[in-house]
């Protein structure tokens, strides 16, 4: 085991970070009107009683970008973990299926499926990586029968009481990061350098984001709209009726 310093963690982010900040705001400015008025759920917004064109497009502008940041930072802190672990335990991003990272601790062999936070999946998808874990358990042990071998779902924030899932364990938060660099503390220590050059990336998101909002609310209203008001029925019919041979 070889302990990381904080500031071997803050350089890493330091130099991976603006790609997170960068593809946020090259998918925002790839997005169009048409592909969230396709996703989102029309009878959910008018349920909610949103009158104005521009409050219902940013309503489903911010759904679509919450789950794509979600998606995108996760993919961020899987590359951290990977990072620290490495130069901790000397870990490796594993070429299993299903399976983000190997490593050695302890005389025992680590399998670990990275997710975001706790709440990640459905029975299937559990059910899913239940699969990879045992179909790499079965390649690991046809190499090395003797090794002992545990599958770990590691989730980057959360909290999980009651970790022992029988086949797996699930760490989560503090849990996670501290099988991965031995470190009770870097849970915490992480959270200011992933701030770093956030104001300045953000307030250029901002800026792109304050022009799709418009530039949105103005098609939508044009397509939409009726004497000012949204007209539910045309939005429904756009995201649900029965699609023509010619239809995009």
């Amino acid at each position: 085991m070889q302990p990381i310093q904080i500031h071997e963690v803050k350089k890493y982010i330091e130099k991976n970070i603006g790609d997170f900040h960068s593809d946020r705001l090259k998918n925002l400015k790839k997005l169009r009107l048409i592909q969230i008025l396709k996703r989102k759920n029309p009878y959910l917004f008018k349920a909610k009683n949103i009158l104005t064109a521009q409050d219902l497009i940013r309503t489903l502008l911010d759904a679509h970008l919450s789950s794509q940041e979600e998606t995108l930072f996760g993919d961020f802190l899987e590359g951290l973990a990977i990072f620290i672990n490495e130069k901790v335990y000397n870990g490796k991003k594993s070429s299993a299926e299903g399976i983000d990272l190997e490593f050695f601790k302890d005389n025992i062999r680590y399998i670990i499926s990275i997710k975001s936070g706790p709440n990640w999946g459905n029975s299937r998808q559990i059910n899913k990586m239940k699969d990879d874990f045992k179909k790499a358990k079965r390649i690991l042990r046809s190499n090395n029968p003797e090794v002992q071998i545990v599958s770990v779902n590691g989730c980057c924030y959360g909290r999980e009481n009651n970790p022992d899932k029988g086949e797996y364990f699930k760490y989560c938060g503090q849990r996670f990061w501290e099988l991965i660099s031995g470190n009770s503390e870097l849970y915490v220590e992480i959270i200011e350098p992933l701030g770093y050059k956030s104001k300045e990336k953000n307030q250029e998101f901002l800026e792109e984001y304050s022009q799709i909002i418009n530039q949105f609310t103005l098609e939508f209203s044009q397509t939409f709209c009726i004497n000012g008001k949204i007209d539910w029925n045309a939005l429904v019919k756009f995201n649900s009726s029965i699609s023509k041979p010619n239809d995009k």
